[in-house]
């Protein structure tokens, strides 16, 4: 039994998974960084299928995020695992993660403007643009208060955040708008629970 094999395996179920595949890698020269920059062209590939508007190159592009989702977990847990921790790999995945967010919302928006009208885009963009804003208020309260202001309500082997791997049954089965519609709805209405939370965090401190 190696060294790595003694940290415990996390609660929720795709960071488990995460777990389990990067342990072999913890004495690697495999660097957390890099796994990052694998979400970000991820992101980039859900983003290029999703603004071709059509069903086929869809399918492909929820198959793409639900990838992104997952390798998001996989830096975290190597980086802990080998001890490669560092302020900007910590900064470079929040901020692929956020950009993801937002270029997802963005480009189903504007791969459907053809099908469903002018509102796609609109909806999609702004959906989109929340997340930035979310993602520099979550910045602030990760270096303020640390993982307790930051981390989402927790379902057993699930958290709120994994609710996002339904793109790829939804869009398989029902076609990205049933997706589209009230997840874009949710970022906005995300953005608001965390302008509360960040408030409440502040204010508490002050």
């Amino acid at each position: 039994m190696s060294k790595y094999d003694h940290h415990p395996l996390p609660a929720l179920l795709d960071q488990r998974l995460a777990h389990l595949m990067m342990r072999p890698f913890a004495a690697s020269a495999l660097h957390p960084n890099l796994l990052t920059t694998l979400t970000l062209v991820l992101g980039l590939l859900t983003t290029l299928s999703f603004l071709y508007g059509d069903p086929v190159h869809a399918n492909v592009g929820a198959l793409c995020f639900m990838l992104a989702v997952f390798s998001d977990h996989l830096d975290g847990e190597l980086a802990r695992m080998s001890r490669k921790t560092s302020k900007f790999g910590h900064l470079y995945d929040f901020v692929v993660g956020g950009l993801n967010y937002t270029l997802l919302f963005s480009s189903i928006g504007l791969g459907l403007q053809a099908s469903c009208g002018v509102w796609a885009p609109v909806l999609g963009v702004t959906a989109g643009l929340c997340n930035p804003v979310i993602m520099t208020l979550r910045v602030r309260m990760d270096n303020s208060f640390g993982l307790a202001a930051t981390e989402h309500p927790s379902f057993g082997w699930f958290n709120l955040e994994d609710f996002i791997y339904v793109i790829g049954p939804v869009t398989w089965l029902f076609g990205v708008v049933y997706f589209f519609v009230p997840f874009a709805l949710g970022t906005i209405a995300y953005l608001i629970w965390t302008v509360i939370e960040y408030r409440r965090w502040f204010g508490r401190a002050g």
